[in-house]
């Protein structure tokens, strides 16, 4: 495994973390949206309080390390790599403590199959290694959502949850599945939700204890950790090349263990 310094120099490399791809313009649009109240931006979240657009760059600045300043308004944007080290360590006892229970009840989906999965798929095997059960409710569930054309379903590629068009997994805002899955479970509800996108998003809301994944421009599942409906989010670029994720997932999974 590397060394916190190394995997810092990886995520600022990879730009997982560091400079990363997403526009500030991008950010700030988003933060506007969601203090604005567009419950695309929520993903599936509720929230106790108002959230006005600049106490949401605040907590971004300090969740996720994205610029402080206001009028930062046009190019480069952040994540803080040590952000991002700490949540994955907080997130990995968060797990074990889960783990350490006889036969916990575990729930993985992602919106982002493309990046976010290569780091579900290790974590889903050590949990089931772990005598973990791995839900898979509503299976095959068939939906047409705002957004998109025609149908998707639910799909599960080895206890990961995430939405296929036809045969083509992808990408995903939308906290509709995940409530259709809860549902499907007749209240005995998962012990822990590993997730992202509005599949965390939803899992919170409905108080099922949630560890999640999250761009800097998914200000909802930020907010949500505020007040205290996710548990950790960890604050990451969510779609980089699949291997980049190696080390942190490394990490995750050794820290879990070593929890245990």
């Amino acid at each position: 495994m590397l060394s916190r310094d190394e995997l810092r120099d990886h995520l600022v490399y990879s730009r997982i973390a560091g400079d990363v791809a997403t526009p500030r313009e991008n950010n700030l649009d988003h933060y506007s949206s969601l203090a604005n109240g567009d419950p695309y931006y929520a993903l599936g979240l509720t929230f106790d309080q108002p959230w006005s657009y600049r106490d949401i760059l605040a907590l971004m600045a300090k969740s996720a390390g994205v610029v402080s300043d206001p009028g930062h308004r046009w190019g480069q944007d952040t994540i803080d790599p040590d952000l991002t080290i700490d949540a994955i360590d907080a997130m990995a006892e968060r797990i074990a403590a889960v783990l350490a229970r006889p036969e916990p009840r575990i729930l993985f989906a992602t919106g982002h199959p493309t990046g976010l999965l290569a780091v579900h798929l290790p974590l889903a095997a050590l949990c089931a290694a772990r005598g973990a059960r791995l839900l898979s409710p509503a299976e095959g569930w068939t939906y047409a959502g705002s957004g998109f054309g025609r149908p998707r379903r639910i799909r599960y590629l080895q206890d990961i949850a995430m939405l296929d068009d036809r045969g083509a997994l992808v990408h995903t805002h939308d906290a509709a599945p995940m409530r259709h899955m809860l549902q499907k479970l007749n209240g005995d509800l998962p012990d822990l939700v590993i997730a992202d996108h509005g599949w965390a998003g939803a899992a919170g809301e409905a108080g099922v204890p949630t560890v999640a994944f999250a761009d800097c421009n998914d200000p909802g599942l930020f907010v949500g950790e505020a007040e205290g409906k996710l548990d950790v989010v960890v604050p990451l670029d969510d779609n980089v090349l699949p291997r980049y994720y190696a080390p942190l997932t490394e990490r995750l999974v050794t820290g879990v263990s070593q929890a245990l």
